[in-house]
Order: structure tokens, then C-alpha cells, then sequence
């Protein structure tokens, strides 16, 4: 019933009434009318047709109507992104018609103009993202009201005295929203106290509970921890291969506790054997479970500035499936012959035993495979570390061939004190260690998800796909705005083409600013059940198993190698069951990286502008990152970015969208994207998370 109404609302000229649509369909008994009219419900309720105000229904997509998810700006108005599509829609403050930001959306577009830009109005909330929300509470007689953190969100949300569950003025808390009272008011319950919003911690806690990110395991996961082991025994070990007597060591950073991966190497006359040990972490977490119901609800672990709040419990993912140094743990071993030219040219996958000799820091390694020194205490693996230095720079030279990306993007490290205060902001170093880890891996997860993929059977893949071609188009015109005269051959949307243009990039002044902005015109990765290949990698099939204490699709993987590879279960029944949950799963696991991400990004914003609050009335020096019609931001060498706003420069400065640059009328003086200035820290808000500048000078 649906297909056909569908396919009759496609086919008309115009929109329809109940009546027409009954009649063309020709509906003549009781039962074919019930379900008429809750097909036609369903496909409202899904926002796959509408009725209009005169009670006739249409299709979205083709007339005025679009669906999409409504964004909010500060300032009140917002933009409706256009599901599967590139466009979004203006949307004024007075057209918002009670949405909210985030909210799923049907939009009337009002006005199209020259540019193809378009504007208009929310006819309908069909979907209401928010269902709680974290805000500051202030007490009243009645009871309080709590004013969301999130600026975006203009409402405030009144809460009855029976309902505040014992909050005060000043406790940070989260609130269920209930309905709407009235424009901009709705009514709530405190579910939950974060703490006094001057509390050390609470900051960051309140932007967690904004992302639903749980920071306590339920009740049935820490019961579950009592059955977990401390130690492998005697029969978790059968059936497994033996590698304890092999040289095997883990490669992390200083003050990394979840240790998932561990590597051998040794020369072959031929190549290289190559050994990528992953904790086992799917022995423990069954299927199921409420210790894999929980990792699955996280998808991820969370790392912020002064805590990582993980998808596992600790009694895991810091104890018996952390690879450890001189303890047994349980892998999955992938050991691969990697030739000469970094090509995998045989592999084995197993289930194994093994114990690290040694828990090593990328600081230490960079010292022995940089600078030639000899660490204490890692006399003995020098040679090895030498070896997989050398398959390292192989096997990345044959990733660039074809097409791997490389943005060069430089990320902050934030240092805080004990009370979460930021102390310094510094860039997190990078050097061959960290490269050779990641070369590592990604060879693995290749070999992984070619190997299932070439079985034919239901699996999870990590997905990245081509750009959309006019995006790098317009990336390209903006180039040329730029005076910067671009080789013929350096067009198109093939990896080496990008791999080119960024290595155009990297010889002009404004590469740091440039490499983002190339990088924002990408897709972005995403898990799916259907190999896409991976763009960025230039893999043709590429998934994610390394890192299954702080991913669950890492898990998932672990748990179908060990279903098909290792049990052989190849059963109708299993393969139904993983090509219906993969869906899920994979749909799940990005929304949650996302949100992951997001929480992680606000943080780091908060604290940036927090360590600023510090040095408001100093100078510094940074760059031009980003030319808007209200002024322009200036990122330090820190990564620290600041607005400078025009109606607080002493001058009167056009705009050249076109050039993403500004001319000051009386001054003359032009400021132009990756230009360095002098500038001056005059106001920052942590509260706001925003930090505006003043520019002293040009340099």
C-alpha cells in the first residue's frame, strides 16, 4: 500500500486529496481502508509526504518542501541541512516555528535567489533530537528554571518544585524536557546533579553529559566484572598458538593504560615478517552481555584533556586485555610476509598467547630510530626497532604511490594541573615512531578486510569515499584567487591528484590553513556493512581491528573473525543474523564517533579559551585563518584561534568574499588569508568558549 501510494503521489501533477488518492487507488473494502489510512500515516508520520494546510498531499524533494536537520547559530537564526544533498536552506529567527537545534525537519523554501542560495521556513518538527539538555539551575519560589549551556538552544526550561531532585543555585544539572509550555519555555525534571558548576571537573562533565556520553558503568556491568579474570589461565589458552617466547613489545605514548596492540618483526631473505598482536577483547565481552550491551551503547572510548572515559571498565581495559609487559594475554595474531616493494604478499590470522617484553614510549623510540641513541633498557630491541624502521619507511612509500593523503594537520596538546586548570598548550609531537605504528596497523586492518571480503560474508568495513567533485572545484577557483597558478594536471578528485595539490601546498605560506580547508572538503570516514574502499588510504578495502578496547567496531570485527575464521560457523542462520545487525551496528558506532568527536572538539575550545582568560592584554603571533563579512579569525602557533571582529577595528573595511579578503577604507591596509599579524588577546570567555583579538600590527 505505501509503494503505491508513493508511486501515485510521483506520477501526479499536483497535489492530491484523501479522497483522490482513495478513488485513483481504487480502495473498496473495510480492511484495504484501514490500511490505507495508516500508510498514509506512516508516510507523514516519516515525513516522506506531506499534507498541506488545504488538507491535499504531495511528495518532499521535487516543490518547496525539504526535509532536513536544523541548525541554530547563537544569534538565533539557523541553516536546515538538505538530507543527501549539498544544499541548506536560511532560516530567520522569526521562521523557526519552535524548532530547535538538531531537530529533524520539514522546511517551505520562500525564496531563491540569484546565487542559489535559498531561504525559508519550518512548517514541521518531525523529528525532536533533544530530549535532555545540561544548563546551570536557578531557584525560584515555584521551584527554578535551568538555562541550557548550549547558546544555540533559546528556550529555558521551568521546573515544578516536586521535580528539582534537590538542586541549587549554581549546581550544573541534566533535565529531561517534558512539553512545551509556551514560545521559547518548556517544562522539565532534574534526572541528574553534575555538581556545583565552580566544582573542578564539573566543566567538562556537563559538555560529557551534553553528548549522552555515560561516564559510570551500570550496575549489571560492574556485577559482570566479578567473573572476569586477572589472569589468562591454563584453558583459555587451548587451541591457541604459543608466541611467548617470541620478541614482542608494545609502542605507545607516555601515559597511555589501555594497551590494545602489540608488533614483531623479523628479516626474511625476501622481505619481512611482519606481527600485529591485538588484545582479544571479544574472549571477555561476549556477545550479548551487558558488558557488551554497554560497549556497544559508548561505541568508543573519550579522550579529553585530563581523562579518558572508556568504553570498557578498567578491571579490561587497563587489566587482563591491556597487553601488559611480562604478563600472558590473550590476541589475535595477523602475521604477514610484507615484501620488498611493502606488499602483503602471504598472512596467517590466529588465536594466540602472548607476552610483551617490553612497554615502550614513542619518545624513547623516536630516539633510537631518529637520532641514533641508545635508550636505557632498550638495548636488546634496538636492532628490531632499526628493522621495523626500515619496513616502516617501505611500506609508506608504497602507500604514497598510490595515493595515500597526508594533510600534514598539526593537532594541541592541552596540559592542565590538578584542578583542571590549562597551563600550556603545545603541539603534539609526531615523529617516525608514531608513523610506523600507524603503517603497522594499517597494513593489518587491510589484510583483515580483504580477507572477509574475498569470503563473500557479512562484515563491517571502514569507509571513506571520493570527495564530492564540486567541492574540490570550488577549492580550486579559490586557488587561483589566491594568484596561485595550478598544474594542468593537478584537477579531479583521484587521490594522486589531491596527493598533488597538497604537495603543491606545502611550499606556500599559508599551507597550515590551506591543508584544513582541502581536509573539511573531504567525506568524512563512516562504518559501514559494504566495502567502499577508503579514500584517504587509497585502500580498496580497509576496516578497523587494532583497537578493540576503546572501539567497538574493532570488537565486532574480533568477534567475526573468531565466528568465521576460528569456530567456522558458516551457518545460514549466523549469516542472517550479522548481515541484520551490521547494519546497526555500523549506523551506531559513526553516530557515536561522531558525537564522540564533537564532545572532544568543545572541550578542547573551552579550555583554549580558558587558558586564554590568562593572558588577555598579551601579544602574540599568528596567521590569517579565515575571512568572514563580520571579521576575521587568527590562529597562534599554538592553535590557539581568535575572532577579529570589524566593528571593533578603528576603520572601515570591505569585504571580498570571492578573495577571502579585507581592504580597510582609510587605511588601505589588506588583510588576506595565511597573512602573519601582531596581535593582542582583549577579551576571552570560557563560559562562551570564544576569544576575540585585536590586530597590533602586520607582519
Amino acid at each position: 500500500m505505501r509503494d503505491r501510494i508513493l508511486e501515485l503521489l510521483k506520477s501526479s501533477d499536483k497535489a492530491l486529496s484523501i479522497e483522490e488518492i482513495d478513488s485513483k487507488l481504487g480502495i473498496d473494502d473495510v480492511e484495504e481502508t484501514r490500511e490505507f489510512f495508516k500508510a498514509i500515516e506512516e508516510l507523514e508520520n516519516e515525513a516522506l509526504i506531506y499534507c498541506s494546510n488545504k488538507h491535499r498531499y504531495m511528495l518532499f524533494g521535487d516543490g518547496p518542501l525539504k526535509k532536513g536537520v536544523l541548525h541554530v547559530n547563537k544569534k538565533g537564526y539557523g541553516f536546515v541541512d538538505i538530507a543527501d544533498s549539498d544544499e541548506d536552506i536560511y532560516i530567520g529567527k522569526d521562521n523557526m516555528n519552535n524548532a530547535l537545534h538538531n531537530d529533524e525537519v520539514v522546511v517551505e523554501v520562500t525564496k531563491s535567489k540569484d546565487d542559489g542560495r535559498m531561504e525559508g521556513r519550518i512548517v514541521k518538527v518531525t523529528k525532536r533530537n533533544l530530549s535532555t539538555v545540561v544548563g546551570e539551575f536557578f531557584s525560584k519560589r515555584s521551584g527554578g528554571y535551568v538555562i541550557p549551556d548550549d547558546k544555540k538552544l533559546k528556550i529555558e526550561v521551568e521546573i515544578p518544585k516536586n521535580r528539582t531532585s534537590g538542586a541549587v543555585d549554581g549546581h550544573k544539572v541534566v533535565v529531561s524536557i517534558d512539553k512545551l509550555i509556551n514560545k521559547g519555555k518548556y517544562s522539565g525534571e532534574v534526572i541528574n546533579i553534575l555538581g556545583h558548576k565552580n566544582d573542578p571537573g564539573v566543566d567538562i562533565l556537563s559538555i560529557v553529559s551534553k553528548y549522552e556520553i555515560k561516564s559510570e558503568f551500570s550496575d549489571e556491568v560492574i556485577e559482570q566484572l566479578d567473573s572476569i579474570p586477572e589472569e589468562v589461565s591454563s584453558k583459555d589458552k587451548v587451541g591457541r598458538r604459543d608466541l611467548t617466547d617470541e620478541v614482542i613489545f608494545t609502542i605507545d605514548g607516555d601515559d597511555t593504560k589501555d594497551i590494545d596492540d602489540a608488533i614483531s618483526i623479523k628479516k626474511l631473505d625476501d622481505g619481512y615478517e611482519l606481527g600485529v598482536h591485538i588484545a582479544d577483547v571479544s574472549y571477555y565481552v561476549t556477545e550479548g552481555s551487558p558488558l557488551d550491551q554497554e560497549a556497544m551503547e559508548r561505541g568508543t572510548s573519550v579522550y579529553l584533556v585530563d581523562r579518558v572515559i572508556p568504553m570498557l571498565p578498567h578491571k579490561l581495559s587497563n587489566g587482563i586485555c591491556s597487553l601488559n609487559p611480562d604478563v600472558e594475554r590473550l590476541a589475535i595474531s595477523c602475521v604477514m610476509k610484507v615484501n620488498n616493494q611493502g606488499e602483503t604478499v602471504d598472512y596467517e590470522i590466529f588465536e594466540s598467547v602472548i607476552k610483551s617484553r617490553k612497554q615502550m614510549t614513542y619518545k624513547n623510540v623516536n630516539k633510537i630510530i631518529e637520532q641514533n641513541e641508545i635508550v636505557e633498557g632498550y638495548e636488546e630491541f634496538v636492532d628490531d626497532l632499526k628493522l621495523m624502521d626500515e619496513l616502516s619507511q617501505i611500506i609508506r612509500e608504497n602507500k604514497i604511490k598510490r595515493g595515500y593523503l597526508d594533510f600534514g594537520v598539526d593537532e594541541a596538546k592541552i596540559l592542565v594541573d590538578e584542578n583542571c586548570h590549562p597551563t600550556e598548550i603545545v603541539l603534539r609531537e609526531r615523529g617516525r615512531g608514531e608513523n610506523m605504528i600507524e603503517d603497522f596497523m594499517i597494513q593489518a586492518n587491510e589484510c583483515v578486510a580483504t580477507h572477509v571480503f574475498y569470503m563473500n560474508l557479512p562484515f563491517i568495513y571502514r569507509v571513506h569515499e571520493y570527495p564530492k567533485e564540486e567541492k574540490i572545484k570550488n577549492f580550486l577557483s579559490f586557488l587561483s584567487t589566491l594568484g596561485y597558478t595550478l598544474n594542468g594536471n593537478i584537477k579531479g578528485t583521484n587521490p594522486k591528484a589531491i596527493q598533488e595539490l597538497l604537495e603543491f601546498l606545502k611550499t606556500k605560506k599559508e599551507f597550515p590553513i590551506l591543508s584544513n580547508l582541502l581536509l573539511r572538503n573531504m567525506q568524512k570516514a563512516i562504518y559501514l556493512p559494504q566495502n567502499l574502499g577508503h579514500y584517504g588510504l587509497a585502500s580498496k578495502c580497509y576496516t578497523h581491528f587494532t583497537s578493540p578496547i576503546r572501539r567497538y567496531p574493532d570488537t565486532t570485527v574480533h568477534r567475526l573473525l573468531r565466528t568465521y575464521l576460528f569456530d567456522k560457523d558458516l551457518s545460514q542462520e549466523t549469516i542472517r543474523h550479522w548481515e541484520e545487525k551490521l547494519i546497526m551496528v555500523s549506523d551506531h558506532s559513526s553516530e557515536r564517533e561522531r558525537a564522540s568527536v564533537d564532545c572532544e572538539r568543545e572541550v578542547e575550545d573551552m579550555k583554549m579559551a580558558e587558558y586564554m582568560e590568562d593572558h588577555i592584554g598579551e601579544q602574540f603571533e599568528g596567521m590569517i585563518s579565515g575571512v568572514q563579512n563580520f571579521g576575521i579569525f587568527i590562529q597562534l602557533d599554538n592553535l590557539v584561534e581568535g575572532l577579529v571582529r570589524f566593528d571593533e577595528m578603528n576603520d572601515f573595511f570591505h569585504y571580498d568574499e570571492t578573495t577571502q579578503t579585507i581592504t580597510g577604507e582609510k587605511s588601505k591596509v589588506k588583510y588576506s588569508l595565511g597573512d602573519k599579524v601582531l596581535i593582542k588577546v582583549v577579551r576571552a570567555s570560557k563560559e562562551e568558549k570564544e576569544i576575540d583579538f585585536e590586530i597590533v600590527k602586520k607582519l
